[in-house]
């Protein structure tokens, strides 16, 4: 089944993740659902110093939003900000250091951050795809610690904040990837068979999108979206997936084509218009699964999930 996935998933990717693809759909977009002016709204974007994520804090900035760039990266940080700042003549664009893969930092970012600032909208863009198995200090893989773990406890403990403004919303970069995978909870940490990190990956950005669909049941004050930004050329992925860029680099989005579709979700009054909790691509709600491609859990199967990472996220907690 795994073979079928990935073979209908390329295939899809091809002619809809690519360049040209984005290109297509952009034929449709309504220009002036992005004609809008954020002076007085609050986003954090993690991830924020380069690629997808640095891309959609350029966005947010030039249309007057507060911009908390969220890095794990001081050096990087700065630079990225420098320049966000240069060329959106905005000075409200803030660093903070944090590593997503470590859960008592994000416990204590986001527990300082409540305290000091508002929060409008959440934008959950850093991730990583580790392709040796490596454990964190605290003893987790760090692609689950870094894209499911961080992404819980951030998520999660900025809520009580989000629910105290108007039109709170949280974006959360998955990916089409995701689709190759059926959420495996008996080994959140793969520490079963042979390490992959294109897999673990794909697997974490399942489990996103259960979470997303499980936080706009809980809390119906708060919009809740994930995305897929199609193949972009992006750090990450000249980093992570050498082979993959080599053979892909003439087909790749750029980072703004991947950033669209975050941004819209995180801006347009067309955005909350549909409803909270579903997958888009493309400014467009997406099926989360292949046909025939037998990837969906059960109900009890996203409980455990849950579970599980409530008892990191307890066990972590400083």
């Amino acid at each position: 089944m795994s073979f079928y996935r990935n073979a209908v998933w390329f295939v899809k990717g091809l002619q809809e993740y690519t360049k040209s693809g984005y290109e297509a759909a952009a034929k449709h977009f309504v220009p002036a659902d992005l004609d809008v002016n954020l002076n007085g709204r609050s986003f954090m974007v993690t991830g924020a110093n380069s690629g997808i994520g640095k891309a959609t804090a350029q966005e947010i900035a030039s249309r007057g939003g507060t911009v908390h760039m969220v890095c794990r990266n001081k050096g990087r940080a700065e630079a990225a900000k420098d320049e966000i700042v240069e060329s959106s003549k905005n000075q409200n664009v803030h660093i903070h250091i944090v590593d997503m893969s470590s859960a008592r930092q994000v416990w204590q970012f986001a527990q300082s951050f409540s305290q000091n600032n508002t929060l409008h909208v959440l934008i959950n863009n850093a991730g990583c795809m580790v392709n040796q198995r490596e454990l964190t200090e605290e003893g987790l893989e760090k692609n689950f610690a870094t894209n499911t773990v961080g992404t819980y406890i951030l998520t999660t403990a900025l809520i009580p904040a989000l629910k105290k403004v108007e039109d709170p919303r949280v974006i959360t970069v998955s990916s089409g990837g995701m689709l190759t995978q059926k959420l495996n909870v008996d080994d959140l940490q793969f520490e079963k068979g042979t390490f992959d990190g294109t897999m673990a990956y794909a697997q974490n950005k399942r489990q996103q999108v259960i979470l997303t669909e499980r936080w706009a049941a809980q809390h119906k004050e708060i919009h809740f979206s994930c995305m897929h930004p199609g193949w972009a050329d992006t750090p990450a992925v000249q980093s992570s997936m050498p082979s993959f860029h080599a053979k892909m680099k003439s087909k790749l989005r750029t980072e703004a084509m991947g950033a669209d579709t975050v941004v819209w979700l995180a801006v347009s009054a067309a955005a909350t218009e549909q409803p909270s909790g579903l997958f888009f691509q493309d400014r467009k709600a997406v099926a989360t699964h292949l046909p025939l491609a037998s990837s969906r859990s059960t109900p009890q199967e996203e409980e455990k999930l849950l579970a599980a990472l409530e008892e990191f996220a307890q066990k972590l907690k400083p």
